[in-house]
């Protein structure tokens, strides 16, 4: 009798795990919550079978959950990104221009939610915008802002200067806030991006700000990709569309970082 029942057990640990296998071949990314909820087990149980999967090289554990290893992000073009989510993002970026001040010299990254920020500045004419970004620089070129726009090498899919060259002008300014964007947000990896030039960019204006905001739907979050670019202590404000995961709220108090559900 006790033989048969281990090998049940088994038999539903081997079909649980191929579940949990699916899940993270469909998202790339999961957290222990949600498979508890998935998977009708434990959180014990689950931090388990994630063990499992990462001594078999199949995920690789980060703070509150997973990602599979052998999924590469792939980051869509520009225009695609832009659609994703559209009303969450201007929702955000309403939010980000209560915070620009009358003569503050700001940064706008290269994301698709600081472009909607962009947008909103079009006839500011008392604040100077520093961007990398192409297309919020095609934005604020009629009028609005004095506009100040950042050489450095094109990375044609998210239309940014990036790269080493960027350091030459950036180290000469001084920016009162940053409003940045990014591909994945995580307790333990930070924030993260595709590419490393555009990663060693974000980082760079991050040092150089007097105060940086983090522009970022929910959907970011848990998500790790190839660069790293930037501690999430490195950022004073994060503006998101949903309230986020207990631990990372907790994470932002501790630090004392300012969070924003729009």
């Amino acid at each position: 009798m006790t033989s048969t029942r281990t090998h049940k057990h088994k038999e539903l640990a081997a079909e649980r795990l191929d579940r949990l296998r699916a899940i993270l071949r469909d998202t790339g990314v999961v957290r222990v919550d949600d498979l508890c909820v998935a998977l009708e087990v434990s959180a014990a149980t689950v931090r388990r079978d994630l063990e499992e999967l990462e001594r078999k090289g199949e995920a690789r554990r980060v703070h509150g959950g997973a990602v599979a290893v052998e999924k590469r992000y792939e980051e869509p073009v520009f225009d695609d990104k832009a659609a994703i989510a559209q009303p969450e993002k201007l929702r955000i970026a309403q939010k980000a221009a209560e915070l620009i001040g009358s003569r503050d010299t700001v940064y706008l990254d290269g994301g698709s939610t600081v472009l909607e920020l962009a947008r909103l500045l079009r006839e500011r004419t008392d604040i100077t915008v520093v961007t990398n970004s192409l297309r919020a620089a095609s934005e604020l070129a009629g009028s609005g802002p004095q506009l100040i726009l950042i050489g450095g090498e094109l990375r044609r899919l998210s239309q940014t200067m990036v790269g080493p060259l960027t350091r030459f002008m950036l180290e000469e300014l001084h920016i009162d806030k940053a409003f940045m964007g990014t591909i994945g947000i995580s307790l333990d990896e930070g924030l993260t991006t595709t590419d490393a030039g555009e990663a060693y960019t974000k980082e760079l204006v991050m040092q150089r700000a007097r105060e940086v905001v983090l522009l970022a739907d929910s959907n970011k979050v848990g998500v790790v990709t190839f660069a790293h670019a930037g501690k999430l202590t490195d950022v004073g404000t994060v503006i998101t569309d949903a309230p986020l995961p207990p631990d990372y709220a907790e994470f932002c108090a501790e630090h004392g970082m300012e969070l924003v559900v729009a």
